[in-house]
């Protein structure tokens, strides 16, 4: 059998108990019978409530991915079959990411390591004397990597019309004759919120600016449209889109990517290298995808991605959505009947939304929150900053410049905490994970915590 045969074998196969065989909605992801211990005894099936980190890989993925995995060759220039099997499989890939973010002709996907990855990528292909323009509420992936342009960093905003005008009004004051890029999140992985990105891609374009969007929290929840949005740029990653193997993508307009340097120098990049007569080396580099996208590909990440685009488009965005909302909506009614609980928003309770939910306990320190919901009830969700430091700090009101790891406690349980719990779910979370999230919630507030807990290594942890 063919791997293309094999591959859609099992595609089908998935396809089938997604549609027809769980009766709870969601779509089968690896882990949901996974049981872990609880301190007080006995065991609990796992309940994962991380997803914004790193959702669970589809069924599907991993059926796909098992299939292809005995013609696994090496990818392009090979002249032998499973080569060949393999770069049609990495190529059908990349045109499978083009169709699931309805992408312009002439546009380009480069394969990358993660949203973080192509967001690098892209700032080392910013034209020179670029100016970027990015609010304080992005996420590090997106913050960060502008490091030899000159960057405007913009407040927080507290409602899309005023995203839209702090943005208009900075971009009214720059240089209108130099580049510009605007970077902007599609939903906010710490409050889940949308963003107005077609309000924005407007005023980057009308100010002679480009945009490039930070799908990795809009992707998994969300169609998202190159062409609809009118984004110049896409990144989104594999491991928040149900697919594992350290895989992402930036797709978009070529053209600043192929006057670029290749993001790495090496095989793959390079057309062609020859030696000149004073000694030194001429390369001549691909203006392709390829171009920069130098060494051996992922080509099991990229089909991943591809597998999840395909599950996800065949499960229908209209039915996730709307599968998602009624999760959405049993949290937050939950979370709202305690009143010790402050969900955390820039937008207001009314702002459609992801779901990514991020609170504080009035008296818990959230570290020894988010340790006891793990340890006593089998129930993941994160504590911390999320990578998204000046954003937290300003929906806790707390000074701004104030340091601290990635998802590090800052206090010891029953002290002040500078943190906040965030619980995320998707179209993978049955609802017995939500309901089970939200009767420890209440009964941790009212009750206290069943066990003592102490920090070991930064981390609040079972005392034993």
């Amino acid at each position: 059998m063919s791997v293309s045969a094999a591959v859609s074998t099992a595609a089908v196969a998935a396809a089938d108990q997604t549609v027809c065989h769980d009766t709870s909605g969601s779509l089968p992801v690896l882990g949901r019978d996974v049981t872990v211990p609880l301190v007080t005894g006995g065991e609990v099936t796992y309940a994962a409530l991380d997803y914004a980190a790193s959702a669970p890989a589809l069924q599907r993925v991993w059926d796909d991915v098992a299939a292809y995995a005995p013609y696994y060759g090496s990818v392009h220039r090979g002249a032998g079959y499973l080569s060949q099997l393999s770069t049609d499989l990495f190529e059908n890939a990349r045109r499978t990411v083009e169709e699931f973010l309805d992408c312009r002709d002439g546009d380009q996907v480069v394969f990358t390591r993660s949203t973080t990855d192509s967001l690098n990528l892209l700032a080392a292909a910013l034209p020179a004397d670029c100016q970027v323009f990015v609010f304080e509420t992005e996420h590090h992936a997106s913050l960060l990597p502008w490091r030899d342009a000159r960057v405007t960093y913009l407040n927080a905003p507290r409602t899309p019309g005023e995203a839209v005008a702090t943005l208009e009004r900075a971009l009214a004051e720059r240089d209108p004759h130099g580049p510009a890029l605007v970077c902007v999140t599609g939903a906010s992985n710490v409050t889940g919120e949308l963003w107005p990105v077609r309000e924005l891609a407007a005023a980057a374009h009308a100010h002679g600016a480009r945009i490039v969007l930070d799908a990795a929290q809009l992707a998994p929840h969300h169609p998202v449209s190159v062409r609809e949005l009118d984004v110049d740029w896409v990144a989104f990653s594999g491991h928040k889109l149900y697919a594992p193997f350290g895989s992402g993508a930036l797709a978009g307009r070529a053209d600043w990517l192929t006057a670029a340097e290749p993001y790495l120098a090496g095989g793959g990049a390079s057309r062609k290298v020859s030696r000149r007569v004073d000694g030194g080396v001429d390369v001549e580099w691909h203006e392709s995808a390829a171009r920069h996208e130098a060494g051996s590909p992922n080509v099991i990440g990229a089909y991943s991605i591809a597998s999840a685009c395909k599950a996800l488009t065949e499960a229908g965005f209209d039915r996730l959505v709307a599968r998602e909302q009624h999760l959405i909506d049993t949290v937050r009614a939950g979370l709202a009947e305690v009143p010790e609980v402050r969900v955390l928003s820039l937008f207001g309770d009314d702002a459609p939304r992801v779901g990514v939910i991020s609170f504080v306990v009035e008296g818990w320190n959230s570290s020894h929150f988010a340790a006891a919901l793990s340890a006593e009830y089998g129930i993941g969700v994160r504590d911390g900053l999320f990578c998204a430091h000046p954003l937290v700090r300003t929906l806790l009101g707390t000074d701004p410049q104030t340091q601290g790891e990635c998802g590090a406690p800052e206090a010891a349980p029953g002290e002040k905490s500078l943190n906040a719990i965030r619980v995320s779910f998707g179209a993978g979370t049955p609802d017995e994970h939500v309901e089970r999230f939200v009767r420890a919630v209440k009964e941790l507030v009212s009750d206290g915590a069943k066990w003592n807990y102490r920090t070991v290594e930064g981390r609040c942890v079972p005392a034993v």
